[in-house]
């Protein structure tokens, strides 16, 4: 996945709130969107290298979107749309083998889910989970308390349960990471959720990205640790 916009440098200086940042880009302050609402504290420290996108676009309010950062060695993209998008390109290039039927943010019942698709004659579902919580290589998730998550996680147990495939794919927005685990200390509930889903048959995986000032694709399976 590339980003078509121009890609510019900057230094982070603060957040205000979840959706905007202060950047220092060519010696200006800049007013940037951010495109990640999680808490990033981990992230976003004063000083860090930032890159936006330049939008370019009169009709916006700010003109850049924060999208990766520089930490340490490793450049994370923080850009919460571009999973989804990965995900696709992942599919549609045989990830998960021979597939058909593609079709991003389904609903099914009373549930949407962000894809789906058969799969040896059986319909599945996924849903895709971006990670930016990285320590000394070990990543983690969620990075703040998520009902929405754990509701997902529920929905596809009791699918799995019914006989349709379920998945859940990490999206690592970096790479050359150690494994995932989920973050109990923030979100006990989410853990025993996710937990609750493997033994019910839905399928867990975990895949770290190629992460370019422009780009963002899926790399490798990275292991899990329940």
């Amino acid at each position: 996945m590339y980003y078509t916009q121009p890609i510019v440098a900057g230094q982070f200086i603060s957040r205000p709130n979840r959706f905007i940042a202060h950047i220092e880009i060519n010696s200006k302050e800049e007013i940037c969107h951010v495109k990640n609402t999680g808490r990033c504290k981990e992230l976003l420290q004063p000083g860090a290298t930032v890159y936006c996108a330049d939008c370019l676009s009169p009709a916006r309010k700010t003109r850049y979107d924060l999208i990766a950062v520089q930490k340490g060695d490793r450049l994370i993209n923080m850009d919460s749309q571009l999973p989804n998008a990965a995900a696709d390109e992942w599919l549609r290039g045989g990830g998960l083998g021979a597939i058909t039927q593609i079709r991003p943010e389904t609903a099914f019942g009373d549930s949407r889910f962000d894809f789906s698709f058969q799969k040896e004659g059986k319909l599945c579902f996924l849903e895709v989970k971006g990670v930016t919580l990285e320590r000394n290589g070990i990543c983690a998730f969620p990075d703040a308390p998520t009902t929405r998550g754990a509701k997902h996680l529920r929905e596809l147990t009791r699918l799995c349960q019914e006989g349709y495939g379920a998945y859940v794919l990490f999206v690592i927005q970096m790479e050359n990471v150690s494994y995932l685990h989920p973050n109990d200390e923030t979100d006990p509930v989410f853990g025993q959720a996710l937990r609750e889903a493997a033994k019910a048959g839905v399928q867990i995986l975990a895949m770290d990205c190629s992460v370019t000032q422009n780009s963002m694709t899926i790399h490798q399976p990275i292991p899990i640790q329940l």
